[in-house]
């Protein structure tokens, strides 16, 4: 009777080929992203590279798993080096969103104490594994005494909690920064599409559901059923497609042009007030305002913006933004696409869509985009525009 031939080291399978492919473009990604930060020093290509690098490391173990290692290596030392390193996935997320989000972003000295937990947690791995080592049969066993007795029993426990509640913290926050910027630019931008980093809000949408997704598995894991390691599979081949998206978006989505925004001017919200509750100044400034919007028509510049406007009226940004906070009551999106959307309301009222397309209109009133175009006018409106144009026929 023959003897059944030994497990060997790589078994390609459903499971170990899907994340092994992933995984291995994703590193791809990595590269080209550390790539463009050493040639330009782009740091936000710095910070997701650092991110999908980690992000794939974490799969290894699982895809080597199912390749078989294990079961032909039983002596295995790479438990030792398969590092968790999620502890640094939360400060990244915060960073690369506000190295995109800031103009001029420079990562600052005491930035680096949010990475300190995760420091101190590789230090503590090769300190385990410099202790077992020096123990007598080391060679001969996949773990030895401090990695059964401490670091499985209750240091990985521990800081699957600490992780947790760490990533939950750090995903609120960066979700908090990446509103507070999509409102800041309605402040200063009067056409925002290409600003509204809609993939940035893809990206924390991703990393939340797989945080969710994390969370959800561990709690059945632990609660309710041990589940199989093929069971826990899904989450690890959601992530590899997901850094894959992830490492495609962020390669070739430019935010580049981010770096030149200005938000230093302080900008005052908007106040609700009566006409005889403005002060005189800022009725002065409304009027001219007013005036020089009807006649100069600076809204027909789809790229116009507040400090443009302020330079155009020869009045401070500030005097500006607060005129048209606490005069009109708006910001400066809402208040230049107004005028914009009276344009485009003149032009179908005249029935310029015989000659031109909607889309055209809205190019020719200031709009940039068509779908700016459509939010903004049905805002304004409570119509959409092909609605509001066959209601002039």
């Amino acid at each position: 009777m023959p003897f059944p031939l030994p497990l060997e080291f790589p078994a390609f399978n459903i499971y170990s080929t899907p994340l092994l492919l992933l995984v291995l473009q994703a590193f791809i990604f990595a590269f080209l992203l550390l790539v463009r930060y050493f040639k330009k020093r782009y740091v936000p290509a710095l910070i997701l590279s650092l991110l999908i690098l980690i992000t794939g490391y974490h799969r290894t173990t699982y895809t080597i798993g199912f390749m078989d290692w294990y079961d032909t290596y039983r002596n295995t030392k790479i438990n030792y080096w398969l590092i968790a390193l999620s502890l640094a996935i939360g400060p990244l997320l915060y960073f690369y969103v506000k190295s995109i989000t800031t103009s001029n972003f420079r990562f600052r000295r005491k930035d680096f104490i949010h990475f300190i937990p995760v420091t101190i947690y590789i230090i503590y791995k090769v300190f385990i594994f410099i202790y077992d080592a020096a123990q007598p049969g080391f060679d001969d066993t996949q773990n030895g005494y401090l990695k059964i007795v401490l670091d499985e029993k209750y240091v990985n426990p521990l800081i699957g909690i600490f992780e947790n509640l760490q990533m939950l913290l750090y995903l609120a926050f960066t979700i908090q920064l990446y509103y507070a910027y999509r409102k800041k630019i309605q402040e200063f931008f009067s056409n925002v599409y290409s600003l509204e980093l809609n993939w940035i809000r893809n990206f924390l949408f991703i990393y939340s559901f797989l945080f969710l997704y994390s969370v959800f598995q561990g709690v059945v894991g632990s609660v309710i059923t041990d589940l199989h390691w093929t069971q826990r599979w899904w989450y690890h081949f959601f992530t590899a497609v997901a850094i894959i998206y992830i490492g495609i978006k962020g390669y070739f989505t430019d935010t580049n042009t981010l770096n030149n925004l200005d938000f230093s001017v302080t900008i005052k919200e908007k106040n609700t007030v009566t006409e005889t509750a403005l002060s005189e100044d800022i009725i002065k400034n409304k009027e001219k305002i007013e005036q020089f919007m009807k006649e100069e028509k600076p809204f027909l510049d789809p790229d116009l913006n507040l400090p443009e406007l302020s330079k155009k009226l020869k009045i401070p940004v500030s005097i500006v933004s607060e005129t048209i906070n606490s005069g009109f009551n708006k910001n400066f999106n809402d208040f230049v696409n107004s005028y914009r959307v009276d344009a485009v309301k003149k032009m179908l009222q005249e029935g310029k869509q015989e000659q031109l397309s909607l889309l055209g209109i809205a190019f020719e009133c200031g709009f940039n985009s068509k779908a700016t175009f459509n939010r903004v006018f049905k805002k304004l409106t409570n119509a959409s525009p092909s609605q509001y144009s066959a209601a002039q026929n």
